[in-house]
């Protein structure tokens, strides 16, 4: 006898020993959440995202001792019409006598009036350390807030670094709370229609937030060696919701299967576990491996969120192969109860689909014809990607939903200074401080009167406490990822620095700021793309060829899954890079899409395309082995794991689709692109391009194996490398 496979030894043991398992898992979810909680989140500063020349700007920055401290401003503007300048300033008074007293206000300046009248503005600075200052401007915030109500006649808002990001940081725990709150209640009846029973349905669920929770948790600690973006959390509830269920989904299904047959409680899971399991840890791998492609990116961004990734589908794997035996083989025919009459006998009609048949009737007729309009129809779809662009978030970009956004910018339109800076930042040495300093003076000067900046009286000139690091803040009428912004940086870059600060000897200068950082990011990704591309690529063709022992099925599986993904861009293109979709969606176009989201969406549809590839090709290769024709053995195997798949990929769709309706644009887009890709690649893919394909191939898709074809097949073991039972198995009973 064949030594059996680790995820049937596992599974084994967890159905002989029940709670032992369940304890084991309960223990380590709470000890893994726990931990998390009590080490807290190292989030991502922006020397960790420093890229190229901004990012050596960052890096000067950062070495001087500025001594500086969290800068808000409070904006006070007139509700409509001419600003009541006495009305203003009495609203100015009471904000500097309010903020004076806390404790987290160093010091309160003197208002300052916008060149054109229609705005007032307080400058606050704030005590204590600046990359904690969004945890304590609370305060301010609330004594702002008092002031609105005492001067109703005018607006009153606070605008700055800190409560801008607090004001992120709480539309991201909303949208959060908003996802969690929709995508159970959704996934619940997804499940409950693809069961019949409420327990069977609701023990994916259960299982797919454990993992969510131990994910979270793992995520935190790891934080401190990976530090954290802000969308690493949506990212693990996406992906951890979605696998977590999809792959439960698949394991119980097939021991529901396998003891319908007649198989014992027992012997069911380890033929689950033989087969569903083998899938489960082939995708699971396929979708770690790839995730891991983004650590070639070099990017703070892809670490953060490919290291959320692989924590939450590492534990949802780990979870199914030992945690939901034990659970099954505990509740055993309890987990079809209480059965929902009606969606009962709809999920487990007997006899072969009826459907599904006729769905794949023009592929398997009409190989060559289908595959030629499938792929040209999916072709034209991907078209618009072809004008891709890219752009890195930025305040403009941020929803205006969040009134602090809708401050900022009634703050910009009033001070242009306060709106989008380039950073020169210029290291020497202290006796070539006053050179430093009138070379910047020198390069304000000529930024006047240039249509690319913006006018200011007096530069805005700092020199680090040891005079080694001076900076200077060019503010620009242009926004980030926009043409005039990019034209005003190469200005500074190839012109005016080096006819400035260039000439100072010894001096190291670079220009930052968000444009600098959107262009170095964007040249960045442009380089790294090949790599993590190349990377995903490779591993996904040996994961393939290794799964089925052939060349041909991986690189029919590259050819698909490209294909899925290039449709699925070109969809983002189409729906964000234009406004004909804002309503719909409740989002403003920037013309671009952000910059992370494509290499992003590739590495992870890659992955999950394992899902389903892999479950259908098994069947495929089984049907095939018991003897019947390529036409025949396309047919019954996707026609017999269309139930399983379909609902699979309802869920996904359904999960992602869900984050489309968040706040955040880069949630949108991730919604959007996964659910369109899913979508594709189940139903379009799965019902016209690999049938007709894999007909055309014929016995050449198993090259260079052999299909051994077996007239016994009744008599046929369970194949370690498939994800289904074969076609005419009986089991005995017990």
């Amino acid at each position: 006898m064949r030594r059996q496979a680790a995820t049937v030894r596992v599974a084994r043991w967890s159905a002989q020993h029940p709670w032992r398992a369940i304890g084991m898992w309960v223990v380590f979810v709470a000890v893994c959440f726990a931990a998390g909680g009590w080490a807290g989140t190292t989030e991502a500063t922006g020397a960790d995202m420093a890229i190229g020349e901004s990012g050596r700007a960052t890096t000067i920055v950062d070495d001087g001792d500025f001594g500086e401290h969290a800068e808000e401003n409070v904006l006070i503007t007139a509700r409509s019409g001419r600003l009541d300048m006495a009305a203003a300033e009495a609203a100015a008074d009471d904000a500097a006598r309010g903020l004076s007293g806390l404790a987290d206000v160093e010091e309160v300046g003197d208002p300052v009036p916008s060149r054109d009248g229609t705005a007032l503005l307080v400058p606050v600075t704030m005590a204590g350390d600046p990359d904690g200052a969004s945890d304590r401007v609370g305060t301010l915030l609330d004594a702002t807030a008092a002031v609105q109500r005492d001067h109703p006649d005018v607006l009153v808002a606070q605008v700055g670094g800190a409560s801008i990001n607090k004001g992120i940081n709480d539309q991201v725990a909303d949208d959060l709370l908003k996802a969690e709150m929709i995508s159970v209640p959704v996934t619940l009846v997804i499940m409950l229609i693809a069961f019949g029973a409420i327990i069977a349905a609701g023990v994916p669920v259960l299982l797919a937030m454990s993992s969510v929770g131990a994910a979270f948790g793992l995520a935190a600690l790891t934080s401190h060696f990976v530090p954290a973006v802000e969308s690493m959390s949506s990212m693990v509830v996406l992906m951890g919701m979605a696998v977590g269920v999809d792959y439960s989904l698949f394991y119980l299904k097939r021991e529901r299967e396998e003891r319908r047959d007649g198989a014992s409680h027992t012997r069911a899971v380890e033929i689950a576990a033989a087969t569903s399991g083998h899938s489960v840890v082939v995708s699971g791998v396929a979708v770690i491996v790839s995730m891991a492609g983004l650590y070639l990116a070099n990017d703070a961004v892809f670490a953060s969120l490919a290291t959320g990734s692989v924590i939450v589908v590492a534990v949802a794997v780990l979870g199914s192969l030992t945690v939901l035996p034990a659970l099954l083989a505990k509740l055993g025919k309890r987990v079809d109860r209480p059965r929902v009459p009606l969606l009962w006998r709809l999920t487990n009609r007997a006899g072969p689909p009826r459907v599904w048949p006729k769905l794949l009737r023009p592929a398997l007729r009409f190989p060559l014809v289908t595959l030629l309009l499938s792929v040209t129809a999916l072709g034209a779809l991907a078209l618009p990607a072809l004008d891709m662009k890219l752009k890195s978030t930025s305040e403009s970009d941020l929803p205006r939903s969040m009134p602090v956004m809708r401050s900022y910018d009634r703050l910009t339109s009033a001070f242009p200074s306060e709106g989008t800076n380039h950073v020169i930042a210029v290291r020497a040495a202290p006796a070539q401080a006053e050179r430093v300093r009138a070379a910047l003076t020198d390069l304000s000067g000529r930024t006047k009167d240039n249509p690319l900046f913006a006018n200011v009286d007096t530069p805005v000139i700092k020199v680090s406490a040891d005079l080694r690091v001076t900076t200077l803040h060019v503010p620009t009428t242009a926004g980030v990822g926009t043409d005039e912004g990019a034209d005003s940086l190469d200005a500074l870059r190839t012109t005016l620095v080096p006819a400035t600060v260039g000439t100072v000897s010894g001096a190291e200068h670079a220009v930052g700021g968000g444009i600098a950082e959107n262009v170095d990011y964007t040249d960045n990704l442009a380089d790294r793309m090949p790599i993590v591309i190349g990377f995903v690529l490779l591993l996904t063709f040996v994961i393939m060829a290794v799964t089925f022992r052939s060349l041909v099925v991986a690189l029919t599986a590259l050819f698909l899954n490209s294909l899925s993904a290039a449709a699925a861009f070109g969809t983002l293109a189409l729906v964000f890079q234009h406004s004909w979709a804002e309503g719909i969606l409740d989002f403003r176009s920037n013309g671009a899409l952000v910059a992370w989201i494509p290499l992003f969406l590739f590495a992870v549809l890659f992955g999950l395309s394992m899902d389903y590839h892999v479950f259908v090709v098994s069947r495929i290769r089984e049907a095939a082995r018991g003897g019947l024709s390529t036409r025949d053995a396309v047919a019954h195997g996707i026609s017999r794991s269309a139930g399983v798949v379909t609902s699979a990929a309802i869920l996904m769709v359904s999960v992602f689709a869900i984050f489309a309706t968040l706040s955040l644009n880069e949630m949108k887009q991730m919604g959007v692109g996964l659910a369109v890709a899913v979508f594709i690649d189940a139903m379009i893919i799965r019902v016209l391009v690999l049938p007709s394909l894999m007909t055309l191939l014929g016995r050449a898709n198993w090259w260079p194996s052999r299909i051994r074809r077996d007239p016994e097949s009744p008599t046929t073991p369970i194949d370690e490398h498939s994800t289904e039972r074969l076609p005419t198995v009986v089991l005995p009973r017990g």
